[in-house]
């Protein structure tokens, strides 16, 4: 059976990986994705992928399951031919700053008339209005600026970065996918299209009040301060533990019974009572709290990793190693799962890719293709759309594509 977005047709105007990787989960469950992108020359100076190596562009992955092409969209023949385009598309993504889709010929509000049921989500710091609507930002920035900085780590140290994770990726890309596929819902009743318009800082700080205790705040409860919830690593039973060969140990165990058993497979039943309180998500840990936690620090640098892991294996309680990152591929469990697949590339068998988080039973995605390179397929898609090799020749010489 056909993956779930099978025939519908998505255009992406885009710089950077968040909106990439947006695409690529509509291109994995089967979307025609054609990736537009600026020919290197007219990005001189702006565009980062001008100077990146071949492995950089071997692993980007976020690329596979779509065609690219280049088009110069300052060139008038280029904006011709985004606007053909556009005729039979369902879905564009960009992630330009505001206004500067209207100065290509690529807004909603062109792309709409020429598409009345065309889908345009719009990714962007800070929406489409608003006092911020023109600044510039990254992940760091959206994240410092909608509180979730301002609750990570220890009071008396620098927040930790929680590396692009947050606002560019569970923020904007999944959002992204989530507003398109509702737009797309809400296109079968009405039979037209509609911006979504996805905001970064938006994104980040709807996850961050998602968070017990910190969204107490919106209904009259104290101010969440930085280190005094239970997520925060300083409460005994939701912490990392540092092991005798200098490896890291995570133990989760929250609730009660959890607990009750991590104490007892430590040989520790007196910590119990040390357990999780529900002011813990709002305060600090108590002293007798930071004592367990103390004492719990000198247990487990007695061990090993490996020695606590076994030890554990059987206790029923939430711990888990903190891995390297090749150590995480070689996983068995995401293995089992196929979060890793192989590439597909017979210049490099040993390549892999990420697979799927999100499995279908009855209509899975899928990977048809290996990442696109930049404007492999421009004249391809230009002779689909009926230009002759003449014409494409001299698109060329115009600097169009």
């Amino acid at each position: 059976m056909n993956p779930p977005l099978t025939g519908i047709r998505v255009l992406e105007l885009n710089r950077v990986a968040p909106g990439a990787f947006c695409t690529m989960m509509l291109g994995d469950m089967g979307a025609e994705v054609i990736r537009i992108e600026t020919p290197r020359r007219a990005a001189a100076g702006k565009d980062m992928d001008a100077t990146r190596d071949d492995l950089w562009e071997r692993s980007e992955f976020a690329n596979r399951n779509k065609r690219s092409m280049t088009l110069n969209l300052k060139a008038p023949e280029a904006q011709q031919i985004l606007h053909r385009l556009t005729e039979d598309a369902d879905v564009v993504v960009e992630g330009f700053r505001p206004g500067v889709a209207a100065r290509l010929g690529a807004d909603y509000a062109t792309l709409s008339a020429l598409n009345p049921r065309l889908v345009y989500c719009s990714l962007s710091g800070f929406g489409q209005d608003g006092p911020y609507r023109d600044r510039a930002g990254h992940d760091l920035n959206y994240l410092a600026i909608a509180g979730v900085l301002g609750q990570l780590g220890a009071p008396d140290t620098a927040p930790p970065i929680p590396l692009n994770l947050v606002a560019d990726y569970a923020g904007a890309s999944l959002h992204g996918v989530i507003g398109i596929l509702l737009a797309l819902f809400a296109r079968q009743t009405t039979g037209r299209g509609q911006q979504v318009d996805i905001a970064y800082l938006d994104t980040a700080f709807a996850l961050l009040t998602a968070v017990p205790g910190i969204r107490n705040y919106l209904v009259g409860g104290a101010e969440p301060r930085r280190g005094e919830n239970v997520f925060a690593g300083e409460h005994p039973y939701y912490a990392l533990y540092r092991t005798r060969d200098d490896r890291w140990l995570s133990v989760g165990c929250m609730e009660p019974w959890l607990w009750d058993n991590f104490c007892k497979a430590v040989g520790r039943p007196e910590l119990s009572t040390q357990g999780m309180h529900g002011t813990d998500f709002h305060r600090p840990p108590s002293t007798a709290q930071r004592a367990a936690k103390a004492e719990l620090d000198a247990l487990i640098r007695t061990r090993t990793l490996a020695e606590w892991e076994q030890l554990l294996a059987d206790a029923d309680v939430c711990i888990g190693r903190v891995n390297g990152f090749a150590e995480a591929v070689a996983d068995p469990q995401l293995r089992h799962r196929q979060m890793l697949l192989p590439l597909g590339d017979p210049e490099q068998p040993q390549a892999l890719q990420p697979g799927m988080a999100i499995k279908l039973g009855a209509t899975p995605g899928s990977i048809r293709s290996l990442p696109a390179r930049t404007g492999q397929h421009t004249a391809a898609i230009l002779a689909e759309l009926g230009y002759s090799d003449a014409e494409i020749e001299k698109l060329g010489r115009l600097q169009a594509i």
